[in-house]
């Protein structure tokens, strides 16, 4: 999980100012969190409420990411987003917006299975994104997140990901002359999970990701959360990267990874 907020606060300062490069500070005074933090930890903690109370799950995931969305309003949120969250009647807007990939990586975490993680990839997906390739783009980086951190190699990951989800017929250097900001899942995530396939390290990832413009801080959360579940995170960057994150979040973050490596085990 932790490597999707990493992800989001490198590639913020390149969102509107896109870099088709490698080479580049990752931290600067410019980085901040986004929405993709913001709604990554709400999912957080949506997940630990279901699993230590038994609460509802969908209930739990509007509750939190409202509950988030609100305290945080400058996240840069999409506008359907925005009327979502301080709507007092939150329902799916059928959307496929990359929003739905951006987000998921708990799930990686809080189930013990892959099936079970792409059932809770769909439902927490669902209150929102309930369009087919919104549930798709989801379940895919859920998909990809779980297999990275049971062991499966790259090749394994992008074998099943080609099989079950996306057909990924490009490399990077091909698509990154002309690949341009796209909001959609179908638009973003093979590209973020390219950028994972094509990678040699953590930091490698997230470069790869970021180098291709476009949504950047949303490829980069996308692709740093299955770099995450792969290589870990070393520890100059998390420590860098966590000194942007208020104390809200870091408990969250704390409680959830505590909680569920014990229960994954």
């Amino acid at each position: 999980m932790l490597g999707a907020i990493v992800g989001d606060i490198i590639g913020s300062r390149f969102e509107w100012n896109n870099i088709k490069s490698k080479d580049f500070p990752l931290f600067t005074k410019q980085s901040r969190f986004t929405d993709d933090t913001v709604m990554t930890v709400a999912v957080a903690k949506a997940l630990l409420k279901w699993r230590k109370t038994g609460a509802d799950l969908s209930e739990a995931t509007v509750e939190a990411m409202q509950e988030l969305g609100r305290l945080y309003p400058t996240a840069c949120y999409g506008g359907m987003f925005s009327a979502w969250i301080v709507s007092s009647k939150p329902a799916p807007y059928h959307s496929f917006g990359n929003g739905a990939a951006m987000r998921v990586s708990p799930v990686a975490y809080a189930g013990k299975t892959l099936d079970e993680v792409k059932s809770l990839a769909r439902t927490v997906t669902a209150v929102t994104h309930d369009h087919p390739e919104g549930i798709k783009g989801a379940e895919a980086t859920a998909v990809a997140v779980f297999l990275a951190r049971t062991g499966k190699t790259i090749t394994e990951i992008r074998e099943y990901i080609g099989q079950e989800y996306y057909r990924i017929d490009f490399t990077l250097d091909e698509i990154r002359p002309h690949y341009r900001f796209d909001v959609t899942c179908q638009g973003t995530v093979p590209q973020a999970l390219q950028a994972f396939f094509e990678s040699n390290g953590f930091e490698d990832a997230v470069r790869n990701a970021i180098s291709l413009g476009g949504d950047s801080d949303t490829l980069a959360a996308i692709c740093g959360a299955v770099a995450e579940a792969y290589y870990g995170i070393p520890d100059d960057i998390r420590e860098k990267a966590s000194a942007y994150l208020d104390e809200r979040f870091m408990r969250i973050i704390a409680e959830f990874s505590t909680f569920f490596r014990s229960y994954i085990k």
